[in-house]
């Protein structure tokens, strides 16, 4: 909304010698963001209003010429040459005189052209620098100033104009009324309400039969008719003026009006030319089939959901939104309907997101218009069209209102200055709440609130406790940060988390976040079955994108996104990881809406708790490309599975727990290798190669890696005891077993460390073989292990009992024999 300080002024007693920072002060502090401040451009030098005496018509030239002899205030009238043809004997029109220096640093001097000596310049609104019509001539009209006048004050060229921008819940101040009655608010100063107009006193029947069929998305609906209007009547400078400043291009004076007395008032009109309306008036939703040609000359298809304005032959206009082609106001327009109504504003919005037609009236609609004005408009844009185009009104206004009555509000006086902080007493808040316009009653603490009829945003305390808060000031709120409890730190959760993430971070993993939503195109692309409980998601009720509108439920297709995103930028060795809640679908409680008055009760807050989905803490790696670089060292490692496995098992290392594996099947993974993560019998997670169709769906690598566990499901580690260092030296055993190729490697490991006893320390698998001479279908084991007693050195033939153990229990429960 733009706002000129000069019609501001007109509205508001503004304190004397306010700056043009109090003012932009002034605003902040009701809450409206201050977009620009437009300032005049720099004019100096003579520039004074002229009356145009003669007009002498130049020949022998390329262009047209003309020599204008006009009167600017002075004894003899001065010549001046000009090109443009749009002004007439008789008009008023701005010249710049010798000495004047316009926008741009462009200096008017007396001058020989054309055979003349031009004494000065006449000026567009271009050369003025406030606007951008370069066709002709700036026309004042023919009356109002006298030659001489300075144009400065007649051109507003020291008025500043604020740009706000106005929040979808107050339409009200998306007029000048609005503006001035929440600024003299925050000011302490007088103001005259522009609505205040005593209305005529007219006479005869409607010049309309009118019937509103939706009175629920219509609850008033009012029409006045004109006849006798000059249509060649030129909307006066100071309007033209208005509007451009408040970026709203002129057209003619019946659409001028409307769109002047909208944002004078806040309440959107329609002029339809009204020898082109048939028959009586209907306001009613469409029905199928129906179209309508709008104002820029779109043939629309309508929907039920439409709301229009209609006459004998149709469709004549698109409530709230736009009019139609075939009533529009044109060159010949004599006789005038003018309409003004009270839309509900959802139907509105979604009427103007449907068919894209965004404009000033429907930005007004959607936010909420005042029905107290509507029959005060139509006497407004009557006036101003009875003064300035000749015409007269036909009858009485149609007015249908179905409106109820606007319920009152039950608010605790000290319900503010709890919320806020601040002591507001009962006499600050009746006296803010009666500067918004509403009517307060009731006695002690005890108020009922009743809004006015252009706060259709206040419907229950919490809005009254913002209006209090925003006339007294946000600056007044204390901020004052709570004690912090001493002595609590992170917790051991958040210990854990950033353990996990350093030590993924060392192990060489970059960690990528990424957006937590997901659709059921990413699902698909994993390959997920339609059973999979990966499916079942929680949705969102205003998601950011439509193709991503529910809350993961698995870190794996924003990680593996970041990854062919890496690749797609020339990246070829890729480790990624993230850590971070996902949100497993299912049955739900509904949520409770608590008020804002009082904290919630401790039942309040348990349905809360109860209705929030379960947010368990995965982590992820993904990766591709060289795991170990090549060098002079060697020819480097490529990524592959057991890397994705080995990362798992640094997270439990990082949590301090103990992680088993053993082969699985999961989709995305490939089915022959996938590793099942297990604490205990529990699976939290699976490790292993992407299966090699989701590779291809997502345009990575063959053999891509990831790894995803449920953090959350790793047991609390203990507390850590300090291992006694023994003095006595180890024995060191290596051992080959061959097993089946089905026999997981830590099954064996199981075996060997149950068959050694409390005499093994440590034992590692360091090789896996398969060849000759290892039978087809097996694969031979080494592992190393370390055996140490705490009291003695052991002898080779203890160690030796022990490594016959060892075997023979392998051999008991995976088959495993000793490689020759």
């Amino acid at each position: 909304m733009k706002v000129p300080v000069s019609w501001l002024s007109e509205l508001v007693d503004l304190p004397a010698g306010i700056t043009v920072e109090q003012l932009d002060d002034a605003f902040v502090r009701l809450g409206f963001e201050v977009e620009d401040v437009v300032r005049p451009p720099v004019t100096t030098g003579p520039l004074v209003v002229a009356r145009v005496l003669e007009i002498e018509e130049l020949t022998g030239f390329k262009k047209p010429i003309r020599y204008c002899q006009v009167e600017v205030g002075e004894d003899a009238p001065r010549g001046i040459v000009c090109g443009a043809r749009n002004f007439a004997v008789g008009d008023l029109v701005v010249a710049a005189l010798p000495g004047a220096v316009l926008p741009g640093d462009f200096a008017i001097a007396a001058r020989k052209t054309y055979d003349r000596v031009s004494d000065g310049m006449i000026c567009s609104v271009r050369e003025l620098g406030i606007g951008e019509d370069h066709a002709g001539i700036l026309v004042l009209g023919r009356e109002g100033f006298e030659p001489g006048t300075p144009a400065a004050d007649v051109l507003g060229l020291d008025d500043v104009v604020f740009d706000l921008e106005v929040t979808p819940d107050r339409g009200y101040a998306m007029s000048m009324r609005g503006i001035a009655r929440d600024l003299a608010g925050v000011l302490g100063v007088s103001w005259r309400d522009p609505a205040d107009l005593p209305l005529p006193d007219w006479s005869g029947a409607p010049a309309w039969d009118v019937t509103v069929a939706d009175p629920d998305r219509c609850d008033r609906f009012t029409m006045l008719a004109l006849e006798g209007l000059d249509p060649a009547a030129p909307s006066p400078w100071a309007l033209r003026r208005r509007l451009a400043q408040c970026g709203v291009r002129s057209i003619s004076l019946a659409v001028d009006v409307t769109n002047y007395v909208m944002l004078e008032l806040g309440q959107p009109m329609h002029a339809f030319d009204r020898d082109t309306v048939r028959g009586s008036i209907t306001v009613r939703r469409a029905t199928a089939g129906e179209r309508l040609t709008t104002l820029d000359g779109v043939d629309r298809a309508l929907t039920a959901d439409d709301l229009l304005i209609t006459d004998g032959s149709g469709p004549i206009g698109m409530a709230g939104v736009m009019g139609g082609a075939s009533t529009e106001i044109g060159d010949a327009t004599t006789a005038v309907l003018l309409e003004a109504a009270h839309w509900e504003q959802t139907g509105i919005s979604r009427g103007v997101r449907r068919h894209r037609l965004p404009s000033e009236a429907g930005k007004r609609f959607e936010r909420g218009t005042d029905a107290e004005v509507t029959v005060v408009a139509l006497a407004r844009a009557a006036a101003l069209l009875v003064e300035h185009g000749g015409a007269a009104v036909a009858g009485a206004p149609v007015d249908v209102d179905t409106r109820a009555p606007r319920p009152a509000i039950a608010l605790d006086a000290a319900l503010p200055g709890r919320i806020a902080g601040v002591g507001y007493t009962r006499e600050h808040v009746v006296e803010v709440l009666a500067a918004v316009g509403a009517e307060v009653a009731g006695e002690g603490a005890a108020l009922r609130v009743t809004p006015p009829s252009w706060r259709g945003d206040l419907r229950e305390p919490a809005d009254l406790v913002e209006e209090v808060v925003r006339f007294r000031g946000f600056d007044e709120i204390p901020s004052i940060l709570p004690t912090a409890p001493p002595g609590r730190g992170l917790t051991e959760r958040q210990r854990r988390r950033r353990s996990i993430g350093r030590a993924l971070a060392d192990d060489g993993y970059v960690e990528a976040p990424a957006f937590p939503f997901l659709g059921t195109a990413q699902l698909d692309a994993l390959g997920l079955p339609d059973d999979d409980e990966r499916r079942r998601v929680t949705t969102v009720r205003n998601p950011l994108s439509e193709e991503a509108p529910a809350l993961r439920t698995t870190l794996l297709p924003g990680l593996l996104a970041s990854l062919a995103r890496n690749l797609a930028r020339g990246q070829r060795d890729v480790a990624l990881f993230e850590h971070g809640a996902v949100f497993p679908g299912g049955e739900r409680t509904a949520a409770p809406l608590p008020g804002v008055d009082r904290r919630p009760d401790d039942a309040t807050l348990a349905a809360l708790l109860g209705a929030v989905p379960a947010q368990p803490w995965h982590v992820a790696v993904a990766l591709t490309g060289q795991r170990e670089p090549r060098g002079w060292w060697g020819p480097g490692r490529p990524a592959e599975w057991a890397d994705a496995v080995q990362a798992a098992r640094v997270v439990a290392e990082a949590a301090g727990a103990e992680l088993a594996v053993r082969a699985g099947d999961r989709a995305p993974w490939h089915p022959g290798r996938c590793a099942e993560l297990l604490v205990g019998d529990r699976v939290i997670g699976h490790a292993g190669e992407l299966h090699p169709k989701v590779c291809e769906t997502l345009g990575l690598p063959p053999r891509t890696s990831v790894m995803e566990l449920d953090a959350d499901a790793l047991p609390a580690p203990t507390v850590p005891q300090a291992l006694s260092i023994s003095t006595f030296p180890p024995v060191l055993i290596d051992l080959a077993l061959v097993v089946a190729d089905e026999v997981p490697a830590a099954d064996v490991a199981d075996a060997l460390r149950a068959g050694a006893g409390e005499l093994l320390e440590s034992l590692r698998l360091f090789d896996v073989y398969t060849g000759v001479p290892v039978p087809e279908g097996s694969r031979s084991l080494a592992y190393a292990l370390t055996l140490r007693a705490p009291d003695r050195t052991l002898t080779g033939e203890e160690a030796a009992v022990v490594r016959e153990a060892a075997v023979a229990m392998a051999t008991l429960r995976t088959g495993a024999r000793l490689r020759a």
